[in-house]
């Protein structure tokens, strides 16, 4: 799974840690293989702006599933500083930890260049020359030594929402993780052309997962009704104006124009949602088509109970597929 750790309107960051804290766990017991956090800045309603610092929490609160980044956006850090936090990481939790890395700075200019320290953009160009520089501290043959990185090499993957990143993942044979979330339009080719450009290196064969967002209640009609805020929270952001999830109520409630009713339509109607038959059925679709080696699924709600509950629900729609989960692939 996928966690933004959401904060809904009326709640607080603290909150929100919280809630995931008991997820992992309760996730944990459902037998999920991965749990990953992803970095974002300057949005009120997401809490993940330090996935490292939230790994370490989450792993810590854990015992047996994958916590990792889903991604670190390297644009925004230095290499060697990746490395330092994830090889501590590694150590901490032998085997346990995925590093995902993305290759966009995943928020505005203006932030990206305070996260940085500089005004330069890291252009795709220099994208493989940072990436081959981290994977070089793990070996031990960075430029300078990263400790513990070196000897500590956490599971790599790269992330994309495109073609490109699918390519570099492909070139050098590493895991790749895509966002169908959010970029669903392009996920067939992006598989595609990560299968067809693979290259034996980290794998031998290709693995790819994508992220899907799922969103499961006792019934249809109240899991669209848990999944509105999210989709509002999603316009405004479109918007540039990013905010807390709202409450089903105020989802419920806001006055869409007909442009605004069409997008919130268009949002939903790439997600899976519904009661268990129907996500079942969603995601067993949507596996066979992709052919994908793994689901990660993300869940927006406002109540971090109802995202709880999604996963419950789910695991249990899916009962054979979770116990046939594939292990530590990438360990």
């Amino acid at each position: 799974m996928l966690d933004l750790v959401p904060v809904g309107s009326g709640s607080t960051p603290t909150a929100a840690l919280r809630a995931s804290t008991a997820l992992v766990r309760r996730v944990e017991e459902l037998g999920f293989l991965r749990y990953w956090v992803a970095e974002h800045h300057g949005m009120p309603g997401i809490a993940s702006s330090s996935p490292a610092v939230l790994i370490a929490h989450l792993a810590a609160a854990s015992s047996t599933i994958r916590v990792g980044s889903g991604g670190v956006m390297l644009p925004n850090h230095q290499p060697l500083v990746v490395a330092e936090q994830f090889g501590t990481l590694e150590a901490l939790h032998p085997g346990r930890i995925d590093l995902g890395i993305g290759r966009a700075p995943g928020t505005d200019q203006r932030t990206a260049r305070a996260l940085r320290r500089g005004t330069g953009a890291l252009g795709a160009d220099d994208f493989p020359e940072a990436l081959s520089e981290l994977a070089s501290y793990f070996r031990g043959e960075g430029p300078v030594v990263a400790v513990p990185a070196h000897g500590q090499q956490p599971a790599m993957w790269l992330l994309g929402s495109s073609g490109y990143s699918a390519q570099v993942a492909g070139l050098l044979g590493l895991p790749f993780a895509f966002a169908h979330h959010f970029s669903g339009e392009n996920t067939d080719a992006a598989l595609a052309l990560y299968r067809d450009t693979f290259r034996p290196g980290v794998l031998e064969q290709p693995y790819a997962l994508i992220a899907a967002s799922v969103l499961a209640a006792e019934t249809d009609a109240e899991a669209h009704r848990l999944a509105m805020p999210g989709a509002l929270q999603f316009l405004r952001l479109r918007q540039g104006n990013p905010g807390l999830v709202p409450t089903p109520e105020e989802a419920a409630a806001y006055p869409y124009s007909d442009q605004e009713q069409a997008f919130v339509e268009d949002r939903l109607a790439g997600q899976i949602i519904g009661a268990p038959d129907t996500v079942r059925d969603g995601v067993r679709a949507l596996v066979e088509r992709t052919g994908v080696d793994e689901l990660m699924v993300v869940t927006g709600a406002h109540d971090g109970a109802d995202r709880l509950r999604s996963y419950e629900l789910l695991a249990g729609a899916l009962a054979p597929e979770m116990s046939g989960a594939p292990g530590t692939m990438a360990g």
